[in-house]
């Protein structure tokens, strides 16, 4: 909402400065969005004459000026001009060299035009920011003294823009904003006398309301004035100011008079060209594809929910929003037809809406227009009409009534009290709450006020509406500051389920997982290869047609999602996410899961690394790092060549602990990549967070001690030849357990498979460090535990030490 500082004190009776005047507004919600005062930055411009115009030796467009600037003792100044209108004898707009003019920021230079020095810079209107005119240079009356800043001859006034919320219509009018600053004490509510206009004639063009209870629910009043022998000119020139002021385009004398009564009183008006009508007016709901051409020059199709005010040749304005072409006013209009009328405000907003129409008049009637102000609008519209274009006034044609608006409310001092903090008597609740417009109809005898609310506050509806309109107005900032009770609160901790979520978050992007954030449903048929599709888990309102079913594994939205990057140039990706996969319809029915995919290759191509296809050893070392990251015993997990239907056999397992699973890896199914689309291999795993188990309470949270052995250790080679069904796990626990004390960590190098070896046996190599912790090893301490491991490995496995 923008208006000028003049035009506000025509309502307002104040001499407060102009920066008391935002600090208000923005205290009482009005927030101020920014002030235009060009009086500091037009201060440099001055007044000149122009002595001649001549054409420019080598440019037809151009003209060669001398202008006069009145400064004594300065020369003449030669400028070039392009202008269509520089002639001379005109008084014009200066600009020296070393000025910056608004519209560009741009420091004026002494410059050469076509071989040809131009000294200056004779302005537009566009040019000063004084509005949109940039048709020729400003023309100064004739009698404008030479050589003086404009700032004292044309007439700057600051330009204030406010937000206004969606609940304060009432705001959206000059008249509304000066109320509420009034009521606040800056300044006096200066009285509104709108004369009404008695009517000479009975209006030729009638109104009727549509038939039907829908129509008259979307426009319930219509008020019209017919007005014969107008003359339509330009408006007066201070009218011509305002609006530009407020970045308007001054039209016609009246087209400008329905935007001044907008931005005025905050009731949008419109006018017909009422020789362009046929018949009489009716305003009803459309006529499913009934089309209309508007006024901003763009046709438009209407559905059976938008508000049509039609003749009897069809649509010629869409109700509360724009009207149309074909009967607007021209300068050969002679007889129009003033509108002032109600409209049902969804209606409005869900028609502007699907037309993308953002016209001054929707931006009211989305909000709601006071439902008392079409007659008096009309009258005032009228009043400024006869003055402006002359003309003679039917009598009003009054189609329909007011929607029924008046609301009692009870209002209790003591509850401003209680919801604010503000201990204020009913005198100033009561002074507050007429200043503001609402009649005070009673106050018994505690003092409780009974309150009809004014017609142009909508949002006022309850008790707690007029607490809070008595604590705005008296200043939110006069609420006094209470000190918190200093209770003892509890210090904020985390559970240990959140915990082991940000833990393997955090260590799976560690490992160059890139995380996603996928949706929580997904196609009912790769629910389906995932072992879900659970009539339960069907979305009755899916988003989409293809996201009709709840996730019960993470991975198909992440395989498909490393998919979409491989389309588009970005073959090895890797993907993790950390969320719910759901197993039944019923709260409950789900699990925390940290869930991931590879594809691609293991890296970038390089001269010296050759990158290899990802496999399930990479979803295995993924899997392990976030159980160790969530705090899961991982030096006690067992691996079984177990997994389910959607990971590849022989190429999967399962990460357990005891009976419990935490974790399964593995390559996905061809047969499932195929039905989700995606090339393979893809390497994926799934870690049940859920599954980890709670790790014991220590006696202390300080670290344990550092007890680092002096000693070097030792490190022995082992090859054994066992069965090809014998696990690798199998060969290194034995090995572990065969001195838990000294032996520190066993690793499996390698493994063989080949013609020199039975069918059906396998070679594993084991790599076992000693760890003395009191004294350095000697070769029998190193021959006895080296007995000790072969003996516990054969007889875990059957195998035999390779010779």
């Amino acid at each position: 909402m923008k208006f000028t500082l003049s035009w506000l004190k025509e309502h307002l009776e104040t001499d407060a400065p102009l920066e008391a005047i935002t600090d208000r507004l923005t205290m009482l919600g009005l927030e101020v969005e920014g002030v235009t005062d060009l009086r500091s930055t037009l201060a440099p411009f001055t007044v000149a004459e122009v002595l001649t115009a001549e054409k420019h030796p080598d440019a037809d467009k151009l003209r060669l000026c001398t202008v006069r600037t009145g400064t004594e003792g300065e020369a003449d100044l030669q400028i070039i001009c392009g202008a269509p209108n520089a002639r001379a004898g005109i008084k014009v707009v200066l600009a020296r060299p070393g000025t910056t003019i608004p519209e560009s920021g741009q420091v004026l230079k002494v410059g050469k035009i076509r071989g040809v020095e131009s000294r200056g810079m004779m302005c537009s209107s566009r040019e000063l920011g004084l509005g949109d005119d940039h048709s020729g240079i400003i023309e100064l009356p004739a009698d404008t003294p030479l050589g003086v800043s404009i700032t004292e001859v044309l007439p700057l006034d600051p330009m204030i823009d406010i937000a206004i919320t969606p609940n304060r219509p009432d705001c959206l009018g000059v008249r509304g904003v000066a109320r509420d600053l009034a009521a606040s004490g800056l300044g006096t509510l200066k009285p509104l006398t709108i004369e009404p206009v008695p009517g000479t004639f009975d209006s030729p063009v009638r109104v009727t309301l549509g038939p039907d209870e829908a129509d008259r629910d979307a426009c319930p009043q219509y008020v019209a004035r017919y007005i014969r022998g107008v003359k339509n000119g330009e408006s007066p020139q201070w009218v011509k100011d305002r609006l530009t002021a407020i970045g308007l385009r001054p039209i016609s004398a009246l087209v400008d008079v329905t935007n001044l009564i907008t931005y005025e009183y905050g009731r949008p008006l419109h006018v017909f060209d009422a020789d362009k009508l046929t018949g009489d007016i009716q305003p009803r709901l459309a006529t499913a594809g009934a089309t209309i051409a508007a006024l901003d020059d763009k046709d438009y199709t209407l559905s059976a929910e938008d508000v049509a005010i039609c003749d009897d040749a069809g649509p010629q304005g869409i109700g509360g929003i724009m009207g149309g072409r074909d009967t607007g006013c021209t300068a050969e209009t002679v007889n129009v037809v003033l509108e002032s009328a109600l409209f049902d405000p969804r209606r409005i907003a869900a028609t502007g809406r699907r037309l993308g129409i953002d016209s001054d008049a929707r931006y009211r009637f989305d909000r709601g227009v006071d439902p008392e102000s079409a007659i008096p609008g009309t009258e005032a519209a009228t009043r400024l009409i006869l003055d402006w274009c002359g003309g003679e006034a039917s009598h009003l044609v009054v189609a329909g009534a007011p929607p029924a608006w008046r609301t009692e409310i009870s209002l209790d001092p003591l509850q401003v009290l209680r919801l604010c903090g503000l201990r204020l008597d009913t005198a100033q609740c009561r002074r507050i709450l007429e200043a503001l417009g609402c009649e005070v109809l009673a106050e018994d005898a505690y003092g409780v006020l009974t309150v009809l609310r004014p017609s142009w506050r909508p949002d006022i509806s309850d008790e707690h509406d007029l607490v809070e309109e008595v604590a705005r107005i008296h200043g939110f900032n006069r609420i006094p500051r209470i000190s918190l009770p200093r209770d003892p609160m509890p210090t904020p901790v985390l559970t240990g389920a959140q915990v082991r979520r940000v833990a393997a978050r955090r260590a799976l992007a560690a490992r160059g997982l890139s995380e996603s954030v996928t949706w929580s449903f997904q196609p009912k048929a790769h629910a389906e290869a995932f072992g879900g599709g659970l009539p339960a888990l069907d979305l009755a309102n899916p988003i989409s047609s293809d996201l009709d079913a709840m996730r019960p594994s993470i991975l198909p939205n992440l395989a498909t999602a490393a998919q979409r990057n491989a389309d588009r140039g970005v073959p090895n990706a890797a993907l993790f996410e950390v969320g719910p996969q759901f197993h039944g319809g019923e709260p409950g029915e789900q699990q925390m899961v940290a869930a991931g995919v590879r594809v691609g290759q293991s890296g970038p191509r390089h001269w010296d690394t050759h990158p290899r296809t990802v496999d399930a050893y990479d979803a295995k070392a993924d899997a392990l790092a976030a159980l160790t990251a969530a705090g899961a015993p991982v030096g006690n997990l067992q691996t079984v060549a177990e997994a389910p239907a959607w990971y590849h056999p022989g190429r999967s397992g399962t990460l357990k602990l005891g009976p419990k699973v935490l974790a399964r890896f593995g390559e996905l199914h061809p047969g499932v990549l195929k039905t989700l689309d995606v090339k393979g291999p893809v390497a994926a795993f799934e870690v049940f967070l859920e599954a980890v188990p709670e790790p014991k309470a220590k006696p202390t949270k300080a670290r344990p001690l550092l007890n680092a052995s002096p000693f070097q250790p030792v490190e022995r080679d082992f090859a054994f030849l066992v069965n090809a069904d014998v696990s690798a796990e199998t060969l290194v626990r034995a090995a572990k357990g065969a001195d838990k004390a000294l032996i520190a960590d066993v690793a499996v190098f390698d493994v063989y498979q080949g013609e020199r070896l039975e069918p059906g046996k396998t070679s594993v190599a084991l790599c076992v460090t000693l760890q003395p912790t009191e004294r350095t090893l000697t070769d029998e301490d190193i021959e006895a535990v080296t007995k000790k491991i072969v003996a516990a490995v054969v007889k875990a496995t059957g195998g035999e030490l390779r010779a």
